[in-house]
């Protein structure tokens, strides 16, 4: 397939699943915007969709924020969107953990938009100098990470707490290049210690399913809409979500396929911009 044949139609295969749907999930960084520059189009094609009553949530891995942050971050972007509209990996963990442990004492590894959620789901956090025996631990993204923390959260595994992971993105993308992510330190976790984490983030169909619920719909209703085939299309796949690869962040035109074969993950349909989105979206709602 080549780049004009995307530019010309929006999609690489017509499918039956891409029916209107009752709402999209949407990926951030790659998809809406890149770091602090947004994605062309992304503020006019979400416009144009809240004026058409079709809702729009944000999915994201990312789990150092809050969703008043991410919110804040895509309204200076002129993305709209309000606090509730965001579902962040924190939020799906917080929820995972408060279903699987209720009334639980949890060591964090993380910073303020996760420790915020569990606490608001009721986990008791257990400080670095506290000797209570911790039920879960759980990992995220952690810029002030240390030795203390990592044998601290080893010793409570060890001990046979469980083990949550936000997120297994290895590699973060800042405006200083790639640094090291929540599963990095995960993975030291697991050196450690020999315990594979349950994983909440994409690909893990966890947070796809806790997005659905949140927004109210079927999987097969929904579209999810990603420019990572290894994240956001593997999980809209696991969840029974059609997705939507569009070629705004990780993939090319010339690539996109190579992609998609080695994560062993296709869309329903590839968007070379958001543009082509919100045709395809337009052609969707004409065929209905």
């Amino acid at each position: 397939m080549s780049e004009q044949s995307l530019s010309d139609n929006g999609r690489y295969y017509g499918s039956p699943r891409l029916r209107l749907p009752k709402a999209l999930l949407f990926d951030l960084d790659g998809t809406l915007y890149r770091g602090t520059e947004c994605v062309p189009g992304a503020g006019r094609l979400i416009s144009s969709l809240q004026q058409r009553d079709i809702p729009c949530w944000y999915v994201t891995n990312n789990s150092s924020r809050t969703p008043e942050e991410v919110s804040q971050h895509l309204n200076e972007m002129n993305i709209p969107a309000a606090p509730q509209q965001v579902i962040t990996s924190s939020l799906a963990a917080a929820d995972y953990a408060k279903r699987h442990f209720a009334a639980a004492s949890a060591y964090v590894i993380g910073e303020s938009g996760l420790r915020q959620a569990l606490t608001k789901a009721g986990l008791h956090l257990i400080s670095d100098a506290d000797a209570t025996p911790a039920s879960v631990v759980v990992s995220g993204i952690d810029r002030d990470f240390t030795y203390l923390k990592l044998a601290n959260a080893v010793r409570h595994m060890l001990n046979g707490a469980a083990y949550l992971l936000t997120n297994p993105d290895k590699l973060l993308p800042t405006e200083k290049g790639l640094m090291p992510g929540a599963g990095t330190i995960g993975a030291a976790l697991t050196a450690a210690t020999g315990i594979s984490p349950t994983v909440i983030g994409k690909p893990s169909a966890v947070l796809m399913d806790y997005a659905l619920k949140r927004a109210g719909v079927l999987p097969e209703e929904t579209w999810a809409v990603g420019d990572n085939p290894f994240t956001d299309i593997a999980a809209a796949r696991a969840a029974g979500c059609p997705s939507v690869l569009t070629l705004t962040g990780l993939c090319t035109a010339s690539d996109w396929e190579a992609k998609c074969r080695e994560a062993d993950a296709f869309p329903d349909a590839v968007c070379a911009d958001l543009d082509e989105l919100d045709i395809l979206l337009r052609t969707a709602a004409s065929d209905q």
